[in-house]
């Protein structure tokens, strides 16, 4: 079974992604204020430029359980559950576009741009899991 391709496929985005997830989310935790004091002027001219402490943690949250539920799907996968696997990789999708959003509206259009590839794979990601 696992020298299937397609099986090779799904465990290594799932590892790209916890280790993308969990990296950047334990990143925030661990140096909130210091993430906090960056983002403050990227949003400082948008109409969430008083929400940004609260939005910092529900990105936080996000990628948190994106980077887990990848990392735990990713073991499941030995075990032939997909499950966990397709939720991970759809709350990756969840924190890409929520990261975006963010971007956009900040209008640093070049880190926006860079999400878009991880948005693609993670969308190709989540396509290994229906074909």
């Amino acid at each position: 079974m696992w020298l299937d391709p397609l099986d090779v496929a799904r465990f290594f985005v799932c590892a790209f992604f916890a280790v993308l997830f969990l990296q950047s989310g334990l990143d925030k935790v661990f140096d909130f204020n210091g993430n906090l004091e960056w983002m403050k002027p990227h949003f400082a001219k948008s109409p969430f430029k008083n929400a940004v402490p609260m939005l910092l943690s529900v990105v936080t949250v996000i990628e948190m359980s994106a980077g887990a539920m990848s990392a735990v799907g990713m073991v499941m996968l030995f075990f032939g559950t997909t499950a966990w696997a397709v939720v991970g990789l759809s709350l990756a999708c969840l924190a890409l576009v929520s990261l975006f959003a963010g971007q956009r509206i900040s209008k640093d259009y070049v880190g926006a741009a860079v999400l878009a590839t991880y948005f693609g794979v993670a969308l190709i990601g989540l396509f290994l899991f229906y074909v």
